[in-house]
């Protein structure tokens, strides 16, 4: 699926109910939905909302299948600084920041850019950042059989900004990981890395 916002195929009939239940939204925030900054942003939004969760139209183990290799190479890959954008499922308001994966190949190997897009499909979903990280390294273990793979997200989230506690420096941070990178020494290495240029 192309992840560029003009060419996201929106589902007209949908971007129709959503409309519709944004427009009573409005009004129940006490606000006139005929006047003339906001009689098209039910639409938008409807719109808006169909390409933040387009994930969930995608299958992430199809896009690494569409480019793995066979490669006889056993040392660590890691792709790190992946913008991920994703929005809370507990508020409906966005979470981003990065994604550092790395594996190591159990004889196959896939596309660098198809790490970053497994990461975009879980993204956009409604989501918590525990599970996405989880979900990202299921994926790619359970799709590439690799020696082990460590997934970690370090994100900014409004839900925490905007409102409730209001702390905004606060930054969370999650991983996860399996095979070879439950060794200490293999998960230092991976943080090594990925702090090595900050």
């Amino acid at each position: 699926m192309d992840y560029h916002q003009n060419t996201f195929p929106v589902d007209e009939k949908v971007s129709e109910e959503i409309a519709l239940h944004y427009q009573k939204i409005l009004q129940l925030l006490g606000e006139d939905a005929q006047r003339e900054g906001l009689t098209k942003t039910p639409e938008r939004v409807a719109k808006s909302l169909q390409f933040l969760t387009q994930g969930y139209h995608t299958d992430p183990k199809e896009i690494i299948k569409s480019a793995m290799f066979q490669e006889d190479y056993r040392q660590m890959v890691i792709v790190k600084d992946i913008d991920l954008f994703s929005m809370c499922e507990h508020h409906m308001l966005p979470f981003f920041g990065k994604a550092h994966v790395a594996y190591i190949p159990n004889h196959y190997i896939t596309g660098l850019s198809k790490i970053a897009r497994v990461v975009d499909v879980f993204s956009r979903r409604l989501q918590i950042q525990e599970r996405l990280t989880t979900q990202i390294k299921e994926c790619i273990q359970e799709t590439l059989n690799p020696l082990g793979v460590m997934v970690v997200i370090e994100a900014t989230h409004m839900c925490m900004q905007m409102r409730g506690v209001q702390k905004q420096n606060s930054i969370t941070t999650t991983s996860d990981f399996t095979g070879i990178f439950q060794q200490a020494k293999t998960r230092e290495e991976f943080i090594s890395l990925i702090r090595s240029s900050k």
